[in-house]
C-alpha cells in the first residue's frame, strides 16, 4: 500500500508541548512500523519568520536530510503574517505574527496527491477539524483510507469520526520522544 506521511509542523509542536521533544526519525519510523513498509513520501508544512531564524533554518534543513541523518521530509514553509490590533485595556498596539496559508496548503496537498493517485493511504499529523471536509472527499470520493495521528485532546472528534485510524502519539511517547 503506498502511503504519504503529512505533518502540520505546528500542530506537532504546540500539542507535544506538555510532553517535551519530540524525535522526527523516531516518529517516522514508528509510524512506517505500524504501517507495514515505508513512506512513499513524506511532508512537512509550517509557517516560519521572515527572515527566518539561523535555527528555523538548521531544523528545516535537517528535515530534508536522508536517514539516518534525517527524516527525508519534503519541507512546504509559509510566510507568517503580521496581525496588530489595539488593546482595549492599556490602548497599545500589539502586533502578532500568525500562521497563514498552511492549512490551505495542506488541504491542496491531501487532495491533489489523491486525485493524481499518488497514495492509497495518508497518515496526517494534525488535529483541525477545518481538515474535515478535504478527508471526507479524499476517503468517500478517492477512496483513499485516512490515518490520523496526534495527541489525546489535541485531535477534533470531526477527524476523529472519518478516520479508518486514530494514531495516539501519547501513547508512544516513551518511543518517540528526543
Amino acid at each position: 500500500m503506498k502511503t504519504i506521511w503529512i505533518v502540520d509542523g505546528a500542530y506537532l509542536l504546540q500539542a507535544c508541548k506538555p510532553f517535551g521533544k519530540m524525535d522526527y526519525i523516531k516518529l517516522k519510523a514508528n509510524l512506517e512500523s505500524e504501517n507495514g513498509t515505508e513512506f512513499f513520501e513524506n511532508y512537512y508544512l509550517n509557517s516560519t519568520s521572515n527572515p527566518p531564524t539561523d535555527e528555523q533554518d538548521a531544523f528545516h534543513t535537517w528535515l530534508k536530510s536522508a536517514p539516518p541523518r534525517g527524516p527525508k521530509m519534503r519541507v512546504q514553509l509559509y510566510k507568517l503574517k503580521e496581525f496588530s490590533i489595539n488593546c482595549p485595556t492599556c490602548s497599545n498596539n500589539i502586533i502578532r505574527e500568525v500562521q497563514k496559508g498552511v492549512d490551505v496548503g495542506i488541504t491542496t496537498l491531501l487532495l491533489k496527491l489523491a486525485s493524481q493517485g499518488q497514495y492509497d493511504r495518508v497518515i496526517l499529523a494534525a488535529g483541525d477539524g477545518d481538515f474535515e471536509d478535504a478527508i471526507q472527499y479524499a476517503k468517500s470520493e478517492l477512496h483513499k483510507e485516512i490515518w490520523i495521528c496526534g495527541f489525546d485532546g489535541s485531535i477534533s472528534a470531526n477527524l476523529q469520526s472519518y478516520a479508518d485510524r486514530v494514531i495516539w502519539l501519547d501513547d508512544r511517547w516513551d518511543q518517540i520522544k528526543r
